[in-house]
């Protein structure tokens, strides 16, 4: 399967984790699916800690999720947020992206219903990225 065959699944495993946030402070719901190299979808949600900086968005938590499986290359990311705004991958997530992926790397950023908003590649949201090819 290719990443676009997959992708309704992706958006409706984000769509789905998105409920499941655990956002009591901000209100401000994420869901993630990172999509890796095999295949296999591994969603996310953003988790809040009243300790500010120790939460962690959906795209970490989708990561996560796929390293653990074993898995060390994502094909694509869907990221799902409300409001009005764009929700792209914030500055710390779009470097994890980029220690799994490539500049070519599709993420896909859908509104909360769903409909894709906007497609980049990683290296229009990270250019000039430093990644583990540099410490080869």
């Amino acid at each position: 399967m290719s990443v676009e065959t997959d992708l309704p699944r992706m958006i409706e495993l984000a769509r789905d984790a998105r409920t499941r946030s655990y956002s009591p402070y901000s209100k401000f719901k994420v869901g993630a699916c990172v999509r890796g190299a095999s295949g296999e979808l591994y969603p996310g949600a953003n988790v809040e800690n009243a300790a500010y900086p120790h939460g962690s968005c959906a795209e970490t938590s989708a990561l996560d999720k796929m390293a653990n499986a074993g898995e060390r290359r994502l094909s694509a990311i869907v990221v799902i947020g409300g409001g009005d705004a764009l929700v792209t991958p914030c500055g710390g997530c779009r470097q994890r992206i980029r220690e799994f992926g490539d500049p070519t790397t599709p993420i896909i950023i859908c509104g909360e219903d769903g409909t894709i908003r906007a497609r980049f590649t990683l290296d229009e949201l990270l250019p000039h990225s430093f990644g583990p090819d540099h410490l080869a």
